[in-house]
């Protein structure tokens, strides 16, 4: 039997939580694309205490415009932690999308709008490099194949069907975030980002894939490390082996 149509679920207001560390260059440019592109979102910038004076410009943008907000946070504490913190302003505001995007100008604001689109069949909509549409704009080769051989273990070791677990541009209705136990999502980096698509999955919610192009940042450096890498690796093993043994577990009491 074919499954019903969803009913439409309204999406606004929209929030886009953009986390920063030393992101001072990038922040007007890009919170000036974000509103160019939909004008009515509001912006969450998270910042962790950053030396640079990231913060300090984010309040003089926010005392001249009421869709940008700060929230200041004395340390650096990972990305997944600055999300959260993101996270739970919104919900606290009432807001029904909440949007991830990287304030370095590799998330295209541009291609926010289909994203928000998309949304009407689904609850999380990921920005997808690796859908038929998606593209890598300036990434060095080494980046792009570890991303790939990140996002193809993290499939075959999950048994889902996502092209881009790793996604760091999506968009979440409320309801998403509001089940999720945000208080026991402690992963950073990749591993934040493939934690949430897979809790998203296992609690039932539907997730599309939009394609994106994603573009290497210009200005700043990436904050990616080899810890990080091997958090993901080891993670995604152990919750691979977990939801296998879930599997066998019924497939036995079935019998």
């Amino acid at each position: 039997m074919a499954q019903a149509p969803r009913e439409p679920q309204p999406i606004d207001p929209v929030l886009v939580v953009i986390p920063t560390y030393n992101e001072r260059e990038n922040l007007t440019p890009i919170l000036r694309r974000l509103h160019e592109a939909l004008p009515s979102v509001h912006a969450l910038v998270v910042d962790d205490g950053s030396p640079d004076g990231t913060g300090e410009l984010a309040d003089k943008l926010a005392a001249d415009d009421k869709r940008v907000h700060v929230l200041h946070r004395t340390e650096k504490a990972g990305l997944g932690a600055a999300y959260v913190a993101g996270f739970r302003w919104g919900l606290e505001r009432d807001y029904r999308t909440i949007v991830e995007m990287d304030a370095d100008g590799s998330h295209a604001p541009e291609d926010l709008p289909r994203m928000l689109d998309a949304l009407g069949d689904a609850d999380l909509v990921l920005g997808s490099r690796y859908v038929p549409g998606g593209s890598v704009v300036n990434w060095p080769k080494r980046r792009e194949i570890l991303s790939r051989g990140a996002n193809l273990y993290s499939r075959l070791a999950l048994g889902a069907k996502i092209h881009e677990f790793t996604a760091g541009f999506r968009a979440y209705r409320r309801e998403v975030l509001e089940k999720l136990p945000l208080d026991e999502i402690a992963s950073r980096g990749y591993c934040f980002q493939i934690d949430l698509a897979w809790r998203t999955l296992q609690a039932g919610f539907e997730i599309d894939e939009v394609p994106i192009t994603f573009t290497e940042r210009e200005i700043g450096e990436s904050k990616m490390s080899s810890s990080i890498i091997f958090e993901a690796a080891l993670k995604v093993g152990v919750w691979g082996a977990r939801h296998r043994w879930q599997q066998l577990r019924g497939l036995v009491r079935r019998r």
